[in-house]
């Protein structure tokens, strides 16, 4: 009860702003990431991201179906872990959109609170991103997420989970101030301590403080893999 409880609390809040809806895009958002320990807590992280839209344009509008590659994002992350529920992270990603190149640098923290059937886990982040084109966007993001077995209080080897993100992201562009707000449940399978996958909706919304809002809706397919 009290999952579902917290599900329930995770769509309402970022579901207040549906009716002020104006625009949208939805697609593809399959992503790898491979993680390698190191000694003393530490911890690399490599992911790579790509996206495909697959339609786009205003909710009162006919959407003409497709399947267009938007950009790939290639990031690298390093983190140390202190104590049994913190750590610290920074890292770099580059995103590769047609012939435009953006860099981006990432800062975080990060505390996993666990419970006996859930944990919580939140993470506080800073980026900031520089390109050719246009001004550097600056964002600070924190990020409130749990997951729980399905089948009894832990998840074990080939067992499924559940996972919900819910994320608020304010970024600075010149002199232009946005808040977006994400909401991503996922259904994983761990199949061991060095593999699982998951799927699921990343939807969010922005530009709603500016003027009509922006919604986008993306299938979600995350593989995860440890290496030593």
């Amino acid at each position: 009860m009290k999952q579902l409880l917290m599900l329930l609390l995770f769509f309402w809040s970022s579901n207040t702003f549906l009716s002020a809806q104006s625009a949208y895009r939805a697609g593809l958002l399959p992503a790898i990431n491979v993680n390698q320990k190191l000694p003393d807590q530490w911890r690399l992280n490599y992911k790579a991201e790509t996206r495909f839209i697959m339609a786009e344009g205003a909710f009162a509008e006919p959407a003409a179906l497709a399947l267009d590659h938007s950009l790939i994002d290639l990031s690298t992350i390093v983190s140390k872990q202190f104590g049994s529920n913190k750590s610290i992270a920074g890292g770099y990603l580059i995103r590769l959109r047609e012939k435009e190149v953006n860099h981006r640098f990432i800062q975080q923290l990060a505390i996993v609170q666990r419970y006996e059937t859930f944990r919580l886990a939140h993470r506080f982040s800073t980026d900031q991103t520089f390109g050719s084109e246009g001004p550097p966007e600056f964002r600070l993001r924190y990020r409130i997420s749990t997951d729980f077995a399905l089948n009894g209080q832990s998840v074990n080897q080939n067992e499924f989970y559940v996972k919900v993100n819910h994320e608020y992201l304010g970024a600075l562009e010149a002199t232009e101030v946005d808040l977006e707000i994400r909401l991503v449940p996922l259904l994983g399978y761990y199949l061991n301590d060095n593999r699982k996958i998951e799927w699921g909706l990343d939807y969010r919304i922005n530009s709603f403080l500016n003027g009509p809002s922006r919604s986008s809706f993306w299938l979600v397919m995350n593989a995860f893999l440890v290496i030593k």
